[in-house]
Order: structure tokens, then C-alpha cells, then sequence
């Protein structure tokens, strides 16, 4: 399943995911701070939605979300159906 995920307060203005089989494959972050986002991509690769979503949710940068958590919701939007991929 591949996602493109429309970010909302975070640096990172989109997110295209891959998710296969409830586990992700590759993560891109467009625009953002480069060296974080590129780290965050690296760390969830091969890592269960669940997990990812687990430890990435709630994380704040500037106000009350971050990359990382714009990540989370966007993982747990396409869980629920609300992206279609």
C-alpha cells in the first residue's frame, strides 16, 4: 500500500509511504529539515506500523505536532481507511 499523506504544522509539507503487509517499507518526507527526517524515514524502515505509531504520536516541534507525529497520524489514518492508498 502506498500513501501520500498532506502534512498539517509540521515543516514537512508531504509524506509518501509504503506499508506492506502492516510493516513499512520506505518513508519520504518532502521538504522539512533534511538530517531529522531522513533519520526518522531510516529508523522506521522494516518497523511495524503499530510500533512506529506507538512511538512517534504526540511528539511536538513547533506548536503541537512535529514530522514524527505527522508521520503517526498519517499511519493511523490509513489503518482506519481514511486514506485511500
Amino acid at each position: 500500500m502506498k500513501i501520500s499523506y498532506q502534512t498539517s504544522g509540521s515543516c514537512a509539507s508531504r509524506i509518501e509511504i509504503e506499508v506492506d503487509n502492516g510493516v513499512i517499507v520506505e518513508t519520504t518526507f518532502v521538504d522539512g529539515c533534511a538530517g531529522n527526517t531522513q533519520a526518522v524515514s531510516a529508523l522506521v524502515r522494516g518497523m511495524e506500523v503499530s510500533e512506529a505509531i506507538r512511538r512517534l504520536k504526540g511528539i511536538a516541534c513547533q506548536g503541537d505536532t512535529s514530522c514524527p507525529d505527522q508521520l503517526a497520524q498519517a499511519l493511523e489514518k490509513a489503518q482506519s481507511g481514511a486514506i485511500p492508498s
